[in-house]
């Protein structure tokens, strides 16, 4: 009999929708100098290379990501996004939940849907009245004096 081998998600390639919570679901990113750190490790490795960030929404406990990984694997990108930070928070508690929980973005169709449920989320939960006015999003407009 055969086995055959199931792929992991280590070696898949693609455009993925990824969630992930603090650790115990702590309020951590309420505190908007914590969320605008999170911010700067999103945009840090956006700019060194290693994924496109479609889309994201830091949210009090937990951040959704809409992202494509270059050159490396998505459990990679993950790993550098959650460590860079905790390197930078430099707290003594813990940060993460282990793990996380991703979808491989199937078509133009799923990659809108899930853009618009990260953007759509702050007001869901009603942080604010219009995804651009939530300052920890890629929605977000500043207003213009």
């Amino acid at each position: 009999m055969a086995i055959m081998a199931i792929p992991t998600r280590a070696t898949s390639h693609g455009t993925f929708f990824i969630s992930t919570q603090t650790y115990n679901r702590r309020r951590l990113f309420r505190v908007t100098a914590t969320a605008e750190l999170l911010i700067e490790t999103l945009q840090h490795y956006r700019r060194e290379g290693n994924y496109k960030l479609h889309a994201f929404v830091v949210m009090p406990d937990h951040i959704h990501l809409l992202l494509t990984p270059i050159d490396i694997t998505l459990e990679r990108t993950i790993q550098l996004i959650k460590g860079g930070f905790s390197h930078r928070l430099a707290s003594k508690l813990p940060t993460w939940q282990r793990g996380f929980t991703d979808h491989r973005i199937r078509d133009r169709e799923d990659f809108l849907t899930y853009r618009n449920y990260i953007h759509h989320n702050p007001v869901r939960a009603h942080l604010c009245q219009q995804p651009e006015d939530y300052p920890h999003s890629s929605a977000y407009q500043p207003p213009t004096p």
